[in-house]
């Protein structure tokens, strides 16, 4: 076997000169521990995408393994955290000298949420779809934190014709009844002939991304999940007893709205909170209706920050 191996990296020109703003690796898999404000560290199996740019024209390209390396380090005996995060970066460019001066990081994962449910207290896991980006541009450092979260949205414009038509059927049955009498009533509201519309609901996505600010030391994962729901009123749920699903139908039915309804309550629920620099936000009404799907983007409108 040879003692000395060629390096092409480091010991050919490029074919064409010119640099590049990121090489690198993405979709690398590999299981990293996580701490999250207020959770216990838990593992998640992660997708990792790991760039530093080309700075030098005439470099043939990076040493991509020395990237892999940090990450499997950090995925064997550290924590991915706000500390560690810095480290990593100025890992990538500090092993990379006089070819890079940038990095970016990005894992995403699902992070598991014990959620309790409406009434009758039972308890059970939902995943979150979480994305944490983080990057170090000539010492400037930038971490966003994105996540997706289901709800249920039902159409204020469908609800208003249910009723409608429950009304012409409340009308037919008890129009020629002079006395009409409330047992009767009550037992006929009852039946599907007393309710003959119901208005139609769809299972609902709020994807959000965040720029954590500079106070920030650990990830808010929780709290962030807790905003939207908490704002939307109407999250999925995970272990669910007939009490719970009849409170799910009254949350419903008394937070009806367009998808411009969910944007704008999350718009002013972000825009009170102080604690990220920026966000952007897309509101996806998965139509029950329609074979499409509605929906709203917008973005808290900071200066050369966030753009729908």
């Amino acid at each position: 076997m040879p003692t000395l191996m060629p390096d092409i990296a480091n010991h050919t020109t490029a074919q064409t000169e010119g640099t590049l703003d990121w090489v690198g690796m993405s979709n690398i898999e590999m299981p990293i521990m996580v701490a999250s404000k207020g959770q216990s560290e838990r593992m998640v199996s992660a997708y990792v995408d790991a760039f530093v740019n080309l700075k030098e024209p005439k470099a043939k390209g990076i040493h991509m393994s020395r990237l892999y390396l940090l990450l499997d380090e950090l995925s064997n005996s550290n924590v991915l955290n706000h500390q560690s995060l810095v480290t990593l970066l100025d890992g990538f460019i500090s092993s990379h000298q006089e070819l890079s001066d940038n990095a970016k990081v990005k894992f995403s994962f699902d992070y598991h949420l014990r959620r309790k449910s409406l009434i009758s207290g039972k308890q059970g896991w939902k995943a979150y779809p979480v994305t944490v980006t983080g990057r170090l541009n000539k010492g400037k450092l930038d971490i966003e934190l994105s996540l997706d979260v289901r709800y249920s949205s039902t159409c204020p414009c469908s609800a208003a014709l249910a009723r409608q038509l429950i009304q012409k059927a409340f009308k037919e049955k008890f129009s020629d009844d002079a006395n009409v009498d409330l047992a009767d009533v009550h037992e006929w509201l009852g039946t599907t002939e007393g309710i003959v519309a119901t208005p139609h609901s769809q299972r609902s996505v709020a994807e959000i991304k965040v720029k954590l600010n500079s106070s920030t030391t650990e990830f808010p994962i929780t709290d962030l999940v807790d905003l939207i729901e908490n704002s939307l009123k109407t999250p999925v749920q995970a272990a669910v007893k007939r009490e719970d699903e009849q409170e799910f139908a009254l949350l419903n039915g008394q937070n009806l709205m367009f998808c411009e309804d969910a944007a704008r309550r999350l718009q002013h629920t972000m825009n009170i909170t102080d604690q990220f620099d920026d966000f952007w936000l897309r509101i996806n009404h998965l139509e029950s209706l329609h074979a499409h799907d509605a929906v709203s983007v917008t973005t808290k409108g900071v200066v050369d920050g966030y753009q729908a």
